[in-house]
């Protein structure tokens, strides 16, 4: 399948239209209305500091519904036991600078670059990308961060710095989104770590009908962001 070369237009190519791998289309900015546009789509920016801008909509696609969230024994000790703080919104660029740091630091290598940071601060500023940040005495301990477009959110990366810290910063995210009605978490790619907590592959074209569907009230009429301030 050819790779798409995006123009400056507002414009992208239908997913199904993505090669073996998922890769789409190269090129463009990250604009917020890119970006924003992309997400609509079930397409995301997943790219290098060597290389253009790289979009991706991978078939299968893993995907976690809240209602099918599973949660060990042992984790779920540590959440009755309140060994950390949760919060959300607190610390956004903080948090995605750590999950930047933790993988360069691995020798893992990061597509969260500087221009990556400042794009996804600049959606948070707008109120389409949260944090929920886990915290041990006084210290952000772990985190993960992603996008909320109507009733669906988009995961895109987390870290850790104390045991349990981000498992217990995405048990509370779902618990969260489930409270308020919200269709599913794109966790994007397929991992392990994800699966045992009950995500599980969807073909594309099923991810993009639910995402439709999670999308009928308007990409931008309500969703996280409204929620959150009305708890505040």
């Amino acid at each position: 399948m050819p790779v798409f070369r995006l123009t400056d237009d507002l414009v992208f190519p239908n997913p199904k239209y993505a090669d073996s791998g998922g890769l789409l289309a190269v090129g463009g900015d990250l604009s917020p209305e890119r970006l924003l546009l992309a997400y609509e789509k079930g397409i995301f920016p997943w790219y290098s500091d060597d290389t253009p801008v790289l979009w991706w909509s991978p078939d299968p696609r893993l995907v976690l519904f809240p209602d099918e969230l599973k949660v060990s024994h042992s984790l779920k000790r540590v959440i009755r036991k309140k060994t950390f703080a949760v919060t959300v919104d607190r610390a956004f660029r903080e948090v995605i600078e750590a999950c930047a740091q933790v993988r360069s630091s691995s020798g893992e290598g990061t597509w969260i670059t500087r221009e990556m940071i400042a794009a996804y601060v600049r959606l948070h500023e707008l109120g389409f990308a949260h944090s929920i940040e886990s915290w041990q005495a006084g210290e952000l301990a772990g985190g993960l961060y992603g996008v909320s477009l109507g009733l669906a959110f988009f995961g895109e990366s987390m870290f850790i710095r104390k045991t349990d810290a981000s498992k217990v910063a995405l048990v509370s995210l779902v618990e969260l989104l489930r409270s308020l009605g919200f269709h599913f978490i794109d966790c994007q790619t397929t991992t392990a770590h994800l699966m045992r907590f009950g995500a599980r592959e969807i073909p594309r074209a099923e991810f993009l009908a639910r995402l439709a569907k999670a999308l009928e009230g308007g990409v931008k009429s309500y969703g996280l962001a409204e929620s959150i301030k009305r708890q505040q």
